[in-house]
């Protein structure tokens, strides 16, 4: 009896203590980001992006089971991705309208739902054609997820720390493509079925606590000592204090809001560094959409490791792929405040050059050992040059086109990303003859468009400045408009 009174006080102890950890850490976090109301509006915006990342993992990891249960092959399985990134992209633009026209935090709660939704009829699906039928109509409302993200941000937060909490919300993306792997994959050994349906129930409370997030005032941001301009961001008055000249010709001389979609895009594309991001931007994606997808089945074959093993080498690797995301968003709003301007372009750089470097050795090696180290640090490189890209994307657009400008950018790159599992898929079985060779040549073949968007980014150090003072020009002209 005595023996059961103690094990009882031990785990009410021990349960004391775990509910003491946790609600100390959850206070560490609040802290961390700002506080109680900040910590709810990242989090709930970072798990919008963890769950799209979590399905793509998922079905990346469930290739082996879905390979042999509805009898397909490597391009079936990047069919699979790339028809999900394909819908997406093309259902990018028009939510990139809705985004800077209606009331954000509903509509993207609604299309949460609908999320959850495609993902029971994934699960559900009895074949290859009707699983294909639901990627589509989930790719369809997955769209919602970067121009609603990208303009909630721009309103939410000042333009001097947007870099450090797209580095947050960035790690909730890579924690969903970790869960893919490393949790939904192992379900998928049982069953490729409840790999999927287990997605599906957490999209109807995210969607509900989204529901009832605040609204932010549109336009105007949140309140920024740093800039004396309402509207401006930090790069924004900073180019103004140094007196840079705008592109004459691309100052708006009307109101943003009435701009049309079409006008609107062709506008977008006029900014020079805008194009030259999103080309970066769509480089790194494609890539990381290609590991993503392949990444578990080429770690099996070509360091001589099990499917659970390699799911767990793929989690130290997210590990410092999260590393790098809250690193390299710190770190470009650092030198903004340093007061260089260039700063968010320069870290992203010099991480997409020390990415391309890295990835080769982790790519030959056969020993596991040596590839986690490589792969760690690549992982680390590759997305620390994320959250300073979509800060600087903010700080070359008017306010007012945050959402139509992240539509036309989520669809480019999107479209990069549907590409990449299906020429993967491809490359690997048509041309190099698949199996553990054809995987390995096929990476070192889809390193080249990385290596491309580091030449893309340094061009950017010198459109960067011009182009940020044009969007401060602009936003003075809407804010004399408007009032």
């Amino acid at each position: 009896m005595r023996g059961g009174n103690a094990s009882k006080r031990a785990a009410a102890a021990a349960a004391r203590f775990v509910g003491r950890a946790a609600g100390a850490g959850q206070r560490a976090l609040t802290e961390k980001l700002g506080g109680a109301e900040r910590t709810r509006v990242i989090v709930l915006l970072a798990s919008v992006l963890a769950l799209s990342s979590a399905d793509a993992s998922t079905v990346g990891a469930s290739a082996t089971q879905l390979r042999a249960a509805l009898h397909i092959s490597n391009t079936d399985i990047g069919l699979l991705v790339s028809v999900t990134s394909i819908v997406a992209a093309l259902a990018s633009i028009p939510f990139g309208a809705l985004a800077d026209r209606v009331r954000r935090t509903w509509a993207l709660a609604a299309a949460v739902v609908l999320w959850g939704v495609a993902m029971i009829w994934s699960a559900a699906a009895p074949d290859f054609g009707h699983l294909l039928l639901a990627r589509l109509a989930l790719g369809a409302v997955t769209a919602a997820a970067g121009p609603f993200v990208a303009s909630l941000v721009g309103d939410y937060f000042p333009g001097s720390e947007r870099g450090r909490v797209y580095g947050y919300i960035l790690a909730g993306e890579l924690l969903g493509a970790g869960i893919g792997f490393g949790v939904t994959g192992d379900i998928a050994t049982l069953s490729w079925r409840a790999a999927l349906l287990v997605l599906a129930l957490p999209a109807f409370v995210l969607a509900w606590l989204i529901a009832r997030l605040p609204e932010p005032e549109r336009g105007l941001g949140s309140d920024d000592s740093t800039v004396e301009v309402p509207g401006h961001t930090a790069a924004q008055q900073l180019a103004r204090d140094r007196g840079i000249e705008p592109h004459p010709e691309l100052v708006l001389n009307r109101d943003p809001r009435g701009i049309g979609l079409f006008a609107a895009t062709r506008y977008v594309l006029r900014i020079r560094t805008n194009v030259v991001l999103i080309a970066a931007s769509a480089c790194g994606y494609f890539f990381l959409a290609g590991v993503q997808t392949f990444g578990v089945e080429f770690s099996t074959h070509q360091y001589g490791i099990d499917q659970a093993l390699a799911n767990l080498l793929l989690l130290v690797v997210g590990a410092g792929a999260i590393g790098g995301v809250l690193f390299g968003g710190a770190l470009g709003d650092y030198l903004l405040q340093r007061r260089i301007l260039n700063g968010r372009i320069l870290v992203s750089v010099v991480a997409a050059g020390a990415a391309v470097v890295l990835f080769v050795p982790a790519i030959f090696t056969r020993s596991p050992l040596t590839a986690v180290l490589y792969l760690v640090f690549a992982a680390m490189a590759i997305s620390a040059q994320n959250p300073p890209l979509d800060a600087a994307r903010l700080d070359i657009m008017v306010p007012l086109l945050w959402g139509r400008a992240e539509g036309v950018r989520t669809a480019l790159r999107t479209g990069a990303q549907a590409l990449a599992p299906l020429l993967f898929g491809a490359v690997s079985d048509y041309v190099f003859g698949g199996g553990r060779f054809g995987l390995q040549w096929t990476f070192v073949l889809m390193l080249l468009p990385l290596a491309a968007s580091v030449n893309f980014l340094y061009n950017a150090l010198h459109t960067y400045p011009r182009d940020v003072a044009t969007a401060a020009a602009s936003t003075e002209r809407a804010q004399g408009r408007r009032a």
